[in-house]
C-alpha cells in the first residue's frame, strides 16, 4: 500500500496543485485520489484483494497511474506489461506470475493467445495447469478491458509492492520483485543526487512499465508531490513544445531523443534554471552531449540504472559524457577480475536491489540452491561451489549485473560491454540469440547471425545475416518474426550471404543495464 499512502501524503500536503498532466487532462492531487477511490471500489467488487497480483498492459496515459493507485490501495501488487509483449514471453511469463487480473486496451499490441484474453498456464507440482479467465469486465467509462482469472490457491506472500518485467541473461521474460523497502531507498537516492523537490516537473517519455520510466516518473513524483506530463508519442516537436510552455525540468529519456532534439531547426536555449535532462537506456556519445549542450544550452546527466538494482550511478554535473558518472548515495559499486581488454564484470548492492524474482531464471536459482538438512541448514561449503550467475546476487548482497566496465582514478564508471549477448534496444533488453533462435525455426534458414547497428542518432536497431536452405525474401522472414517476437526484437533488415560472417565483439550495442 506505499504508492497509495504516498499519494495521500501528497494530496493532503499539496492538495489543488497539479498532480498528473496528459495533453487535455490535468488532474489536481485531490482530483487524482478521487479518482483513485472509484477504482479500488471496484476493483474490489471485482474480488481483488490483498496479496493478488494485477497486470497492467498499457502504455504513458493517466489511467496506468490511476489504476496502480487503486491496485495499491488494496494492498494488491501492481504487475507492469508492456502492451507490445510478444506472444511467447506474455505465456512463458505467465507460467509463473500467479495474476489475479490482467487489464488491457481492445485490439492493442500483438495478437495474443486465445485473442485478447491470454490463457494462464500455471506451474504446479502435478506439472502445467490451464487457467482461463472465469470473467471479463469492461472497467467503467473506459474502453479498458478487466480480465479475472480463478485462483483457488493463496496469494504468494512475496510483499512486492510493484512486479517489473525485463529479461534474464537468456532473453527469458524476468519479473523483478520490488518491495516497499526497495522503493523507499530508490526515491531517497535520486532525491539526494538529483535533488527532488515538489516544485519538480517531470516529463516522461520513457515507458512507465519500464524501470527506468518507472522510477524517475510516476515512483519520484509520487513520493515527492511533484507534477508528473506524460507523453505516449515520441514527438521531438512535441516534446519540445512540453518542455518551453510546461518549463519541464526533469526529463529522463533516451540518448537517442536527446540527439533528434539537438538537430531540430528551431532549437534554441532553455530558460529553465536547475534543468536535469537524464540520459539512460543506451550509449550516450560525447557528440550528442556537446550538440545538445550547445542547442539547448543544458548539459546532459548520463545514468546508469538497472529494473534490478534502479539507479546505480549518474554524472551529476554532466561533465563526461561518455562515463555514467560515480554511485549514487548508498550504493556499493564492486569491479570483478578485469579481462584482455580491460573490461571488468559491475557488481553492485544497494537498497534498491531487488532480492526476488519470478520466472525460468528464478526457477533455475531455486534449483541451484545447495539442500538443507532435517533442521532447515544449508551446506556451506556447498553454496560456495555454485558461482553466481548473471542477475544473480553474492553472499555479500551485491548483485551481479552482467554488465562490463571499467572505473578511472575519479571513481567515475564506464560502461563497455556485457558478459552475455543481451542488448539494448529502445530501452529494452533483447537477448540476440534468442533473435537467432526465431530466425532459425523458420524453414527456409538454415542458419543466422543477430548483431546490433546504431544509426547516426545512437539509436539501436537489430540486424541479421541469414543463410537461407532455399530461396525466400527479407520480407517473410521479417512476417515470420513479427509474429513471434516483441516489435522492438524484430530485424529491421536481413541481408543474405552463404556463410556466417564473424562480427567483433565490439559491434554489440552498449550495456543492457542502462
Amino acid at each position: 500500500m506505499l504508492l497509495y499512502r504516498w499519494l495521500t501524503e501528497a494530496m493532503n500536503s499539496r492538495g489543488t496543485a497539479k498532480a498528473l498532466v496528459y495533453r487535455d487532462t490535468y488532474l489536481s492531487w485531490r482530483g487524482l485520489h478521487h479518482r483513485v477511490e472509484r477504482r479500488a471500489q471496484e476493483f474490489a467488487a471485482m474480488g481483488i484483494e490483498a496479496g493478488h497480483w494485477v497486470g497492467l498492459m498499457l502504455g504513458n496515459v493517466p489511467d496506468f497511474a490511476i489504476l496502480a493507485l487503486a491496485i495499491s490501495k488494496l494492498g494488491a501488487t501492481v504487475v507492469p506489461l508492456d502492451p507490445t509483449t510478444g506472444v511467447r514471453d506474455l505465456t512463458l511469463f505467465l507460467e509463473y506470475a500467479p495474476l489475479r487480473a490482467l487489464i488491457t486496451r481492445p485490439r492493442g499490441g500483438n495478437e495474443l493467445p486465445s485473442g485478447q484474453t491470454p490463457v494462464q498456464t500455471v506451474r504446479t507440482k502435478k506439472g502445467v495447469v490451464r487457467i482461463e479467465p472465469e470473467s471479463r469486465r469492461r472497467l467503467q467509462g473506459t474502453l479498458l478491458t478487466c480480465s479475472i482469472y480463478r485462483r483457488d490457491d493463496e496469494p504468494p506472500a512475496t510483499g512486492a509492492e510493484v512486479v517489473l518485467l525485463t529479461a534474464d541473461s537468456s532473453g527469458d521474460p524476468k519479473g523483478v520483485l520490488r518491495t516497499a523497502e526497495n522503493l523507499e531507498a530508490i526515491c531517497q537516492s535520486l532525491k539526494e543526487s538529483l535533488d527532488i523537490t515538489e516544485e519538480a516537473r517531470v516529463l516522461t517519455t520513457v515507458p512507465l512499465f519500464a524501470g527506468y520510466g518507472f522510477d524517475l516518473g510516476l515512483l519520484i513524483a509520487l513520493r515527492y508531490g511533484a507534477t508528473l506530463y506524460l507523453e505516449d508519442e515520441v514527438s521531438p516537436k512535441r516534446i519540445v513544445k512540453l518542455i518551453r510552455e510546461q518549463e519541464i525540468d526533469l526529463l529522463p529519456a533516451t540518448p537517442p531523443l536527446f540527439a533528434q532534439l539537438a538537430k531540430l531547426p528551431t532549437a534554441r536555449p532553455l530558460k529553465t534554471k536547475g534543468a536535469r535532462f537524464i540520459a539512460s537506456g543506451s550509449l550516450l556519445t560525447k557528440a550528442t552531449a556537446e550538440s545538445f549542450r550547445e542547442r539547448w544550452g543544458v548539459r546532459l546527466l548520463p545514468m546508469y540504472h538497472t529494473t534490478e538494482a534502479g539507479p546505480i550511478s549518474v554524472d551529476r554535473k554532466g561533465l563526461e559524457p561518455e562515463t555514467v558518472g560515480k554511485p549514487l548515495p548508498g550504493v556499493d559499486l564492486r569491479m570483478g577480475p578485469a579481462d584482455d581488454e580491460g573490461k571488468a564484470p559491475i557488481w553492485v548492492r544497494c537498497g534498491g536491489v531487488s532480492r526476488n524474482a519470478v520466472g525460468p531464471f528464478a526457477s533455475m536459482l531455486e534449483s541451484q540452491k545447495a539442500p538443507a538438512d532435517k533442521k532447515g541448514k544449508t551446506d556451506g561449503k556447498a553454496a560456495k561451489k555454485t558461482a553466481v550467475p548473471i542477475g544473480g546476487i553474492d553472499a555479500e548482497g551485491f548483485l551481479r549485473t552482467g554488465d562490463q566496465g571499467r572505473v578511472d582514478k575519479t571513481g567515475r564508471l564506464t560502461l563497455i560491454g556485457r558478459e552475455d549477448d543481451l542488448v539494448k534496444v529502445e530501452g529494452k533488453r533483447v537477448a540476440l540469440g534468442e533473435v537467432e533462435g526465431c530466425l532459425e525455426s523458420y524453414p527456409k534458414v538454415r542458419a543466422a547471425q543477430a548483431r546490433v547497428f546504431l544509426d547516426d542518432q545512437g539509436a539501436a536497431m537489430v540486424v541479421a545475416t541469414v543463410v537461407c536452405s532455399t530461396r525466400c525474401g527479407a520480407e517473410e522472414i521479417i512476417d515470420h518474426c513479427a509474429k513471434n517476437l516483441a516489435p522492438y526484437k524484430v530485424p529491421r533488415r536481413i541481408e543474405f550471404s552463404s556463410t556466417l560472417p564473424a562480427f567483433p565483439e565490439a559491434a554489440a550495442a552498449p550495456a543492457a543495464g542502462r
